[in-house]
């Protein structure tokens, strides 16, 4: 893909609209540096220098569009606490709409702390508890959907198992958008065993699309496309969720595209430094997406994925791609 054809597909970029449906959260980043071993037991002590908070899980699939898009929306569940006003805060500040997500007072909202010292993460603190949504608010959060479909270009279903998407939720919605001819995506999640037929796309991990696929777990080859059972999964998750494209990311082996009547399409990584995964799979559902909804072909919009995931592990926190640091990656390899 040239630069020009890159321009092409990011000019239509911000009059497209996306919304994202999925479990939300609040990403917390406690920085400081290591000094000394605690005498009360053998771990570090992490003298703290500041703290960052970001929004998380599928509000960090909306916060990577909104860097590209000018409407984009989020359903998900928050707390009617302090995680969850500051998470409503942030996405505010951000001109993310989130105006048809749920309010639960009896819901705790999710918060993921993150404690890092020298650039490296020393332990994770997860605060949450996997609450579904009752029979009234999928009424409500569907007919939310109907209402503003014909305005959506995009649907992406963003799920971090952690109880928003079930399987009435997503197969209502998911049947409205594609009788509305509009793009489906999902980013699955292995302990959330939903069935994602009819999606246009679903972007598993290795591990995820070995599982789903029901084929036994075992080391990658060296070489993505001599490896037969990634192949195989791949195949058979077309088919199974009679999908138009398979996208599995391969963390530093980049990501292997499926489609019908197409052989397997490898994408090597393109990142050079490694700081944090964080997000680096909301980035390559988000660009996917959107590039697809720009009129890129399948192929492009992996490559554009792909380059968007290598920009944000070379960044410390639940990081997004912007305009110019994606086109930045791909002048690089112009050169």
């Amino acid at each position: 893909m040239n630069f020009t054809r890159l321009e092409q597909i990011f000019g239509r970029a911000p009059a497209k609209r996306i919304l994202v449906i999925g479990d939300l959260m609040l990403d917390e980043f406690v920085w400081g540096k290591v000094g000394r071993i605690s005498p009360e037991a053998p771990v570090p002590v992490v003298e703290v220098t500041g703290e960052s908070f970001y929004p998380g899980g599928a509000a960090n699939v909306a916060r990577n569009l909104r860097e590209f898009v000018d409407r984009v929306s989020v359903i998900g569940m928050i707390g009617k606490d302090r995680s969850g006003e500051q998470l409503r805060e942030l996405l505010a500040e951000q001109n993310i709409d989130i105006v048809n997500s749920v309010e639960n007072k009896s819901f705790r909202t999710i918060v993921k702390t993150r404690i890092i010292a020298r650039h490296q993460q020393v332990v994770r603190v997860d605060r949450e508890r996997i609450v579904g949504p009752s029979s009234r608010q999928i009424t409500k959060v569907v007919a939310a959907v109907q209402k503003n479909l014909s305005e959506i270009d995009a649907i992406i279903f963003e799920d971090y198992g952690k109880g928003f998407l079930i399987g009435k939720l997503v197969s209502q919605i998911a049947h409205d958008t594609r009788a509305a001819a509009k793009l489906v995506a999902a980013d699955p999640n292995s302990r959330n065993l939903i069935d994602w037929r009819g999606m246009t796309v679903v972007k598993p991990n290795r591990a995820e699309a070995f599982l789903a696929a029901g084929i036994p777990w075992r080391d990658p080859d060296e070489s993505p496309e001599k490896d037969v059972n990634l192949v195989r999964a791949g195949t058979i998750l077309l088919e199974k969720w009679d999908t138009k494209y398979i996208l599995i990311t391969l963390g530093e082996h980049g990501m292997m595209l499926f489609q019908r009547d197409e052989p397997p399409h490898h994408i090597p990584t393109k990142a050079r430094q490694v700081f944090d995964v964080s997000g680096a799979g909301d980035t390559a559902i988000a660009l996917f997406t959107l590039a697809l909804a720009c009129d890129a072909t399948p192929a492009e919009a992996a490559e554009i994925a792909n380059h968007g995931s290598a920009v944000v592990v070379g960044k410390l926190g639940t990081a997004t791609v912007t305009r110019d640091e994606l086109f930045s990656s791909f002048k690089h390899d112009f050169r």
